[in-house]
């Protein structure tokens, strides 16, 4: 059985001498087929292109079976049609082009999906297009390459969108909007990174898989959060943007790019070594209209109902008047030496970690886990941090708190004379962050925030949490069964 959904095309198939003589068809005087192409779900959410082929001696009742089954495809209305597709052709070890023609376009050829490619020559090349295009031509657009290429492209994607409502982007409270017809994906083609968006958002990092979910036309909203500095717009992030440990490793590591993928592990393993912490204050909103919380156990998969109710939510706020004003709810101020202070729109899972910084987070609920680890011994950071590898709960420290959180601010104290203008609530209880650690004589007295895999060097920042602003072409995580892989490894006999 095979869900139409699922079904990526239907085409009349030519026999050749050779296949009509097979078994009981050499019996037919001459006899029509058709093919179906469709999904075929392996382990570990891969997904791989299969087909099945019918055989008839009828012509007439072959070409209804293959009229019937179009049909039934022309009312997949979600399914793209015509897709913008930029290409990194340094990604990948150089693959990103090869890979692309080999193993993706023929499926999107198959599935009659017309394409546009962009060769991108430079860096922001794909976000300087996107400027310039008639976006309203396209259906989605597509990246072919690592994060930095998604994260180019997402921005591109945004500040079109904006521009075009004209809405400044500046302005940290400004209400930004979302063209519903585009949606975003990402064909993982790089080696080496952690690519939390593919497994977070489909559940493993692989092209094909990524082309299967654009044809058939998953969608699934996806929360964006904005870093602003004094009224100025910094950037936007969906996964990570960490301060403090995570930070320090990304600047680290930036210096060492000729190392190739290894610089991560070998940045990981010095930072973890100094062991560097930062004392200040932290001012932030907590998410009270989502449901759920960071310590539970509802893991965000496909049909979510934590993230439809959201979607629920969000339709109805639309309709509704004299709303809360969001500068008027609470503000929760915490004070402390932090070794990290990490903010997740996602669960951030990968290969190495394969729950993620934190487990529950969930992709369109309009919230950020906000987990604050405190100062602590080094052996205690290093079962924290082995916690990411293995089923324990990582968030069950005294050291360690973790908050639902829609926006956030934070300021260091260098900075804190320099940005007076700074008029956030919290403003007179912010406290100062700097380096005090004695057993260390680097001189390092503020950290780098990592946003998404790119250096932040302003300390003062404010985030806040844009609900669904973005849609994916995915489907969240599937649930898994125990008797999912071995139906995998068997052939389908029956369609319909």
């Amino acid at each position: 059985f095979v869900p139409t959904s699922e079904i990526i095309a239907v085409e009349e198939t030519e026999l050749n001498k050779k296949q009509s003589n097979i078994g009981k068809w050499q019996k037919m005087a001459k006899p029509h087929a058709f093919t179906v192409y469709y999904v075929k779900k392996a382990r570990n959410h891969r997904w791989r292109c299969s087909d099945v082929t019918f055989w008839c001696v009828d012509e007439h009742l072959c070409n209804q079976w293959i009229q019937a089954l179009k049909e039934l495809l022309e009312m997949q209305k979600s399914r793209p049609k015509q897709l913008l597709v930029y290409i990194n052709p340094y990604g990948g070890k150089r693959q990103g082009k090869r890979i692309y023609e080999q193993k993706v376009a023929p499926l999107f050829s198959l599935a009659s999906i017309s394409t546009d490619v962009v060769i991108t020559e430079h860096a922001n090349h794909a976000k300087d297009n996107l400027f310039e295009v008639n976006i309203n031509k396209y259906d989605g657009v597509v990246c072919v390459g690592g994060d930095g290429m998604f994260s180019e492209v997402m921005h591109g994607l945004i500040g079109r969108m904006q521009k075009d409502s004209g809405i400044d982007q500046n302005n940290p409270k400004a209400p930004l909007v979302q063209r519903e017809q585009i949606r975003l994906n990402t064909l993982k083609i790089s080696a080496g990174s952690t690519d939390c968006i593919c497994y977070s958002t489909v559940g493993i990092s692989d092209p094909v898989t990524s082309a299967l979910h654009i044809i058939v036309g998953d969608c699934q909203p996806l929360d964006v959060s904005s870093v602003h500095h004094n009224n100025t717009f910094l950037k936007y992030y969906v996964s990570l943007l960490g301060y403090g440990f995570y930070g320090d490793i990304l600047k680290d590591s930036e210096k060492k790019r000729w190392m190739g993928p290894i610089r991560y592990d070998y940045s990981g393993f010095k930072t973890f070594l100094s062991h560097h912490y930062y004392e200040g204050t932290i001012s932030f909103q907590p998410a009270k209209h989502t449901l759920g919380s960071p310590r539970d156990k509802d893991s965000c998969r496909a049909g979510c109902y934590i993230c439809k109710k959201t979607e629920q939510q969000l339709a109805e706020q639309h309709k509704e008047c004299g709303l809360k004003r969001e500068e008027d709810e609470e503000w929760k101020v915490i004070k402390g030496k932090f070794l990290a202070i990490n903010a997740v729109n996602m669960s951030c899972a990968c290969t190495r970690s394969p729950k993620g910084l934190s487990p529950a987070a969930h992709l369109a609920d309009g919230s950020a886990d906000l987990i604050l680890v405190r100062k602590c011994s080094r052996f205690d950071f290093l079962r924290y941090l082995v916690r990411h590898t293995n089923q324990d709960d990582q968030f069950d420290f005294s050291f360690v708190d973790v908050y639902r959180v829609k926006g956030f601010q934070f300021t260091s104290k260098l900075s804190e004379d320099n940005e007076s203008n700074v008029t956030d609530i919290g403003k007179k209880r912010f406290g100062q962050f700097c380096r005090d650690h004695p057993a260390c004589c680097c001189n390092i007295t503020n950290s780098t925030w990592n946003c998404d895999g790119e250096t932040l060097d302003s300390s003062t920042i404010e985030v806040r949490v844009h609900c669904q602003l973005m849609k994916l072409f995915a489907r969240g995580i599937e649930e898994t069964h125990k008797d999912e892989a071995a139906n995998s490894q068997s052939s389908v006999e029956q369609l319909l």
